[in-house]
């Protein structure tokens, strides 16, 4: 017999699906007998909210959704904060999860891992929760999923089957196939004919892109030379377009310089970008606006209308756009190099020595390891990066500092990131606070066997939050952390580990470790910053 939990894998080897992340359970075991033999690899964390933030590591570094099989009860409740993250920085994600069966789930009982509502609960972090109540659904609902992903805001989605469903007979059900792809909306020939005209009569247009525009770096490259416009970049949008291009902005808009350049715009063309606080208002003064015309393309109508109001709203794809506004405009000069390089260089004198400091770090890596992927938890250089890193590529920068801002982010996502790209260099930036939230991935990624680097930062405590309070005269309380010795640690993991102390021994170690076939976990603490901080003051 061919259960609906046998199914359901073919099912998703149909969508392409290559890598699941799980930990069995004793309801979830079903679903575990089609991937014996089957071409999905299966990973497993050490912890639920581990295997949400692989799924969103490999779906970030990928562009396809990530995968969990997760256990009914703790198992949904442990990946709900991965989820929220997901949800708050529209990745896909697919998570399957078990349920009670019929008759027994939020029957008030006992059953083991019940819930009063488990989807009630799950659907607060996912475009869409779905209980199967016969295995016919199955492929309808999967279907509903990818339609999700492929054609619209990409959120996470969840899929409960009832443990008496997983275990139904499933012969009967159709040969799996993949549901045809949907296209995304269409953008209307009229509605860009009225965004050319303004951008046309532009003599300061700037660009705004965010994570909905990853996928788009040329055709935004392509429109951003032909109106001669600077672009500015979100935390997800880093590197759309590269460091040396000169209408390239990576200095965060909720810095002054930033700002300046939007207030001083004409007109403002944003793509894909939710105009969120933590990307252009981070310190929360209010003082970020668009008085010029606006014109915002997003894929989410609803969100076109949150924030700054447009004068031109247009639902659809950023790259379909792109590529139909730059085949109706004509070239165009509008001194956007000099105004991208002023907000450039006023942004990074604006920034903290300290924060200069960081970015050097961040600059002498990104230079010595190409086509790196830097994956960060909500850490001091992860903070500064997000203000004024300039990432090589697109999806070359993301982190958990922004959104929904989880900590304990960076590491099981470094490790979905290097499982979905084995050939790229991936860097995770933690700091030994947020370290200590997922440690124990530290195995996973020795099971797994994927040579990431781990970059810790170790201060012995919540730096960040400390500095905070002391500005705030708070006294300090709860953030100076017993920490282990992170070395010893990393090595009972069977880690190479390098401890170092100078920014060229952090780059040098970072260097040898990129062909390193095991994961390596360099450690360096506050001398390793402060050497950064006078380099970056005498450049």
């Amino acid at each position: 017999m061919i259960s609906t939990g046998m199914y359901l894998t073919k099912l998703l080897e149909a969508y392409g699906v290559d890598t699941v992340f799980g930990i069995p359970g004793v309801h979830t075991v079903e679903l575990y007998r089609g991937l014996a033999g089957s071409g999905v690899r299966h990973v497993t964390p050490r912890h639920e909210q581990g295997a949400g933030f692989m799924a969103d590591g490999y779906a970030r570094a990928t562009g396809k959704p990530g995968v969990c099989f997760i256990i009914t009860g703790p198992g949904m409740t442990n990946i709900l904060t991965a989820m929220a993250q997901a949800y708050g920085d529209s990745v896909p994600m697919l998570v399957i999860s078990t349920v009670n069966s019929h008759g027994r789930m939020g029957s008030g009982e006992g059953w083991l891992h019940e819930l009063p509502d488990q989807q009630a609960l799950v659907s607060q972090v996912s475009a869409f929760s779905h209980t199967v109540n016969r295995p016919e659904e199955l492929a309808a609902v999967v279907a509903r999923a990818f339609a999700i992903f492929e054609g619209s805001r990409p959120r996470p989605v969840h899929i409960e089957l009832p443990i008496n469903v997983m275990l139904a007979a499933a012969d009967h059900l159709p040969e799996p196939v993949r549901a045809p792809r949907l296209a995304r909306p269409a953008i209307a020939a009229s509605e860009i004919a009225s965004a050319a005209n303004l951008i046309e009569t532009a003599r300061r247009p700037v660009i705004l892109c965010g994570g909905g525009a990853r996928q788009a770096s040329i055709a935004i490259r392509t429109l951003a030379e032909r109106i001669d416009s600077p672009v500015v970049m979100t935390t997800n949008a880093r590197g759309l377009l590269p460091p040396d291009h000169p209408l390239s902005v990576s200095i965060s808009a909720s810095m002054p310089a930033t700002r300046t350049l939007i207030a001083e715009a004409d007109v403002v063309l944003a793509l894909g970008t939710e105009l969120g606080p933590t990307d252009y208002d981070m310190y929360e003064d209010g003082f970020f606006g668009i008085p010029g015309k606006f014109i915002r393309v997003d894929i989410d109508p609803g969100q076109i209308m949150r924030g700054v109001l447009p004068t031109l709203g247009i639902v659809g794809d950023a790259e379909t756009a792109a590529v139909m506004l730059a085949e109706r405009l004509s070239v165009k000069e509008a001194d956007g190099a000099a105004r991208a390089r002023a907000a450039n260089e006023a942004g990074l004198r604006e920034l903290s020595g300290a924060m200069q400091g960081d970015i050097e770090i961040l600059n002498r890596l990104r230079q010595a390891l190409s086509d790196t992927v830097f994956v960060g938890d909500s850490t001091q250089l992860v903070y500064a990066g997000n203000l004024g890193f300039a990432a090589a590529g697109p999806g070359s920068w993301f982190n958990a500092a922004t959104g929904y801002g989880t900590l304990g982010y960076g590491l099981p996502a470094a490790i979905g990131a290097k499982l979905g790209c084995p050939q790229r260099p991936v860097i995770a930036l933690v700091g030994d606070g947020g370290l200590q939230f997922t440690i124990a991935e530290l195995g996973s990624a020795m099971e797994a066997r994927t040579p990431l680097i781990l970059l810790v930062f170790d201060n012995k405590g919540y730096g960040e939050i400390k500095s905070y309070m002391v500005s705030q005269n708070i006294p300090p309380l709860g953030v100076d952390l017993y920490t282990p010795d992170l070395a010893s640690v990393g090595r009972a993991f069977g880690w190479n580990v390098e401890s170092v102390n100078t920014l060229d021994g952090l780059i040098g170690a970072a260097q040898a470790s990129s062909t390193a076939v095991l994961p390596t976990m360099i450690v360096f603490g506050q001398a390793v910053r402060d050497e950064a901080t006078v380099v970056a003051s005498t450049a």
